[in-house]
Order: structure tokens, then sequence, then C-alpha cells
């Protein structure tokens, strides 16, 4: 019966496996699709950002998505528990 176990274990594992990559592809797949202007307007948000608020440069994420027939602007901005001015 464990070697039965063991198979079923190993399974599993391929088949998260393989919804990771399957995850992954997408999202290179959806950056790679993406208007050209989404990484410009990423640096120019964290530039007018960062002259109130302190944050690193992955604080800032800019992103299509697709929601139904339209394509909507999606901004996340990540703020330190601390927000002293620069």
């Amino acid at each position: 019966m464990r070697l039965f176990d063991f198979l079923k274990t190993k399974k599993n594992t391929a088949e998260t496996a393989k919804n990771r990559l399957q995850i992954i592809i997408a999202q290179e797949r959806a950056q790679r699709g993406g208007p050209d202007y989404l990484p410009l307007l990423q640096r120019e948000l964290l530039e007018v950002i960062k002259k109130y608020v302190n944050i690193d440069a992955d604080a800032v994420k800019v992103d299509l998505v697709k929601n139904g027939n339209q394509e909507v602007l999606d901004i996340s901005v990540s703020l330190p528990d601390d927000q002293s001015a620069p």
C-alpha cells in the first residue's frame, strides 16, 4: 500500500507544478501583450508618489486586466507603515 501512496503523492506534486507553470506562462503572456506605455506609466507614478512618501520601486504595480469586454487599468501602490515624507 505504501507504494501506491507514494505514486499518488507524486501525481499531486506533478499536478501542482503543472498548475504553477500555467500561471507563470499566463503572466508572461499578459506582460508581453500589454501596451508599451505601462512601464513608463509605472515609473512616472513612482516618481510622483516619491515626492510625498518614501517607497521602493517595487511598491507600484500597473497591470492591464480584462474584465469581460473591457480592459481595466489596475494600479496597486503598497505604502509603508511609516509614511514619512522624503
